[in-house]
């Protein structure tokens, strides 16, 4: 019995399941040997079958009263939480159709962050910016699953949900956008007026700790395995190294926001063609990127090239972007 959102939009290649993003979904598979039974709910359905399933080949389309439970009890001998690991192993290794749609998907949410970047002013609220953020999704067709902004005054917090707070001469902007199920992570910073000497120097370090994660994200090797030799690498570039235990340091993506998140001693094994987003942050630093790794080492799918970058261990990484006086007269 398939369940969740992650799952479900895998197995339906990349079908919305939802109606609200907080929601659970409105539908239900039970996959078997020979098939999927899709259950629906009876007033979703018709959108479902010609909006988001097309053909709906071998599926058996069960439409359910919106007032009846969606999965009756004993309907299926597993439940999607009995085999999660298997499961998401099955999704690791990403299909030619979901690397085209992911890497479109990358490349607009990179975009959508740059045009943000670049049209904000320091006066701007954080929920101006924002919003200028989910709505350039929307207009994509991405859902605006994650949309932070911290100014200034309120970088100490790792996960900034936006205020009234003025942007001030420093901001972060992070975004996880998804379509067609797949969600691309990543953060950026932008600056206006002068660098700090001692900022630049822990962003400069950040990026070296994401190094260590994607040095380490190796096929064969363990989620656990790549953890431990990221998180060491706080110690190693001048940053406490108990810095790693005050915020998650991101894992494997792909149908969902960390497909599984990294955590000490994780068993999931590292694929070829698996998507990652590391999460190495400190105080006032952070980088996020949605990468693939491909035959060739690592491809950044949240990429645009209006946006400087420098190399980090023959990577192409993010810098801050420097906004002077005269871009924002």
């Amino acid at each position: 019995m398939l369940r969740s959102h992650t799952a479900l939009a895998w197995v339906l290649d990349g079908a919305r399941t939802h109606v609200s993003l907080a929601g659970d979904a409105v539908v239900a598979g039970v996959v078997t040997r020979d098939g999927v039974e899709l259950r629906v709910f009876d007033n979703e359905a018709d959108r479902m079958l010609d909006e988001e399933l097309g053909d709906a080949g071998d599926l058996d389309v069960t439409r359910v009263p919106w007032h009846e439970p969606l999965v009756p009890a004993g309907i299926a001998d597993l439940e999607e939480a009995d085999v999660a690991a298997e499961l998401r192993a099955a999704r690791a290794c990403l299909l030619p159709a979901e690397l085209a749609r992911y890497r479109a998907l990358g490349r607009e949410v990179a975009e959508v962050l740059t045009d943000a970047a670049l049209a904000a002013v320091p006066p701007d609220p954080e929920r101006a910016v924002a919003s200028r953020l989910a709505g350039d999704l929307v207009a994509r067709g991405i859902d605006p699953l994650v949309t932070l902004v911290a100014g200034r005054s309120r970088l100490a917090h790792r996960h900034p949900l936006p205020t009234d707070a003025a942007l001030g001469d420093r901001a972060m902007l992070v975004v996880c956008g998804r379509r067609h199920g797949l969600i691309a992570n990543a953060t950026r910073w932008v600056r206006f007026g002068p660098v700090d000497p001692g900022e630049a120097d822990a962003a400069r370090r950040i990026l070296e700790v994401e190094s260590a994660f994607l040095d380490a994200t190796v096929p064969g090797a363990t989620l656990g395995d790549v953890f431990a030799s990221g998180t060491a690498a706080y110690a190693a570039n001048g940053f406490d190294p108990e810095e790693w235990r005050r915020h998650h340091q991101g894992g494997a993506a792909g149908y969902s926001g960390r497909d599984p998140r990294a955590v000490p001693g994780i068993a999931d094994v590292v694929h070829a063609g698996q998507a990652f987003a590391w999460n190495p942050t400190a105080p006032g630093a952070k980088v996020e990127d949605t990468v693939l790794h491909g035959a060739s080492g690592f491809e950044v799918l949240t990429i645009d090239p209006r946006w400087p970058t420098t190399r980090v261990a023959g990577r192409e990484r993010p810098l801050e972007l420097e906004r002077g006086s005269s871009d924002v007269a």
